[in-house]
């Protein structure tokens, strides 16, 4: 593992900082930077630290609030991530999950700023990870945009994150049964609940129910299918995205990177997910 050198925060995420009521602050708004919580962040991580830190960052999550009996499931390029092979998208910098307005409410009584410490299986990974809910989680419509991530699942040891948003009901009088973030994603229950049990990088997890049409809405059915993104390329044998620079020169060992559908995990030999119900109805996208 290795660090870039430390650059300097950008002086408009410095200028936010002191004139709006953003709770969450980063060190900048590009790609790289607000990717870190600013309390914690030191240097822009390797590559393979990133890797290992969001790795660890979701076990730790996922163990720990199924243990406390908190309910949550992995949302966005998460579950992407997920789809195509139950792991980390490899060009992704932080995570998501969702939970409930009930359990978003729980974490800020009772979980707030509590510190969680970490050992992986082998002992040879440690930290300690930050809890924070945002105060503005009663407040349920977007407002100023300032405030729409509730919680994050903080890396004190260099401020990559996980995180948290919590979904409710905004306006049951007129929309039943539409839950919805305050950054505008909705969904209805019948596409959340019941919840799959499922695995993701190796530990129990949580996914929503009609996970096919919530990744085609949101990322479009290229999403799934599209075998070449962000300077990797999908390998099916290996059923792993490979970086680019990773890919030795030869024909031969180059062939997995022509474009070619994507099966999905559901469909191959031995799978037993039962999401495999909701294929045909996303075979009706392709």
């Amino acid at each position: 593992m290795g660090v870039k050198a430390l650059p300097e925060p950008e002086e408009d995420a410095v200028e936010e900082i002191l004139t709006n009521n953003k709770y969450f602050h980063e060190p900048g708004v590009n790609d790289t930077f607000r990717h870190y919580d600013q309390r914690y962040f030191k240097n822009v991580v390797s590559y393979g630290e990133r890797e290992q830190t969001l790795y660890h960052m979701i076990r730790a999550y996922l163990s720990t609030f199924r243990r406390k009996g908190l309910e949550t499931w992995i949302a966005h390029g998460t579950l992407l991530g997920w789809w195509w092979n139950g792991k980390i998208l490899p060009w992704d910098w932080d995570l998501d999950t969702q939970v409930s307005y009930s359990t978003l409410d729980y974490l800020g009584k009772k979980l707030n700023q509590t510190k969680h410490h970490y050992v992986s299986d082998d002992k040879t990974f440690t930290r300690e990870y930050l809890l924070d809910v945002n105060p503005w989680i009663m407040e349920r419509e977007r407002g100023d945009g300032d405030n729409v991530i509730d919680a994050r699942w903080i890396d004190t040891h260099n401020g990559l994150f996980i995180d948290i948003t919590g979904l409710s009901e905004t306006h049951p009088d007129v929309q039943p049964g539409v839950w919805s973030c305050k950054n505008y994603h909705r969904y209805r229950t019948k596409d959340l609940y019941p919840l799959r049990e499922s695995t993701y990088e190796g530990v129990p997890a949580m996914i929503p129910y009609s996970y096919d049409q919530i990744l085609i809405e949101e990322y479009e059915p290229k999403a799934l299918v599209l075998t070449e993104y962000e300077g990797h390329h999908w390998d099916p044998t290996a059923r792993a995205w490979i970086k680019e620079e990773d890919v030795k020169g030869s024909p031969a060992q180059k062939s997995f990177l022509q474009p070619r559908p994507h099966i999905p995990r559901n469909m191959q030999p031995g799978a037993t997910e039962p999401g495999i119900r909701n294929v045909p109805r996303l075979l009706h996208w392709w």
